[in-house]
């Protein structure tokens, strides 16, 4: 099973949730670390490689973009209310710079090795 790793206020973002989104998030999530499909998900190729985003519905809905692509973990970008049909653009923005640092993050690692 893969780690779950948090970037930036992802997870007190997600415990910003209502009860029932935070539980069914955390269902989801955990499926994806036992590499399994989520219930409910999207490729969000316009924020980067191999991110996803998570979609809860509750009598809101919510929003977790993620990444599965790298062995080592599943790192949690954001996880947001969705007020309206179109996702904020603040959002996208939010989700590319954090997959950037993720991918800064990986590529100084293998330069240690």
């Amino acid at each position: 099973m893969k780690r779950l790793e948090w970037v930036g206020s992802a997870l007190d973002d997600l415990r910003e949730f209502p009860q029932e989104a935070r539980n069914e998030a955390g269902h989801q999530l955990h499926r994806v670390q036992c590499a399994k499909e989520p219930s409910d998900w999207k490729p969000m190729n316009a924020i980067g490689s191999g991110v996803r985003e998570l979609r809860i519905h509750t009598n809101r809905e919510h929003r977790v973009f993620y990444v599965v692509r790298f062995d080592d973990a599943v790192y949690v970008l954001s996880a947001f209310e969705k007020k309206s049909q179109k996702t904020p653009k603040s959002e996208l923005e939010l989700g590319r710079t954090r997959y950037q640092l993720v991918i800064a993050r990986h590529r100084s690692r293998k330069e240690k090795r």
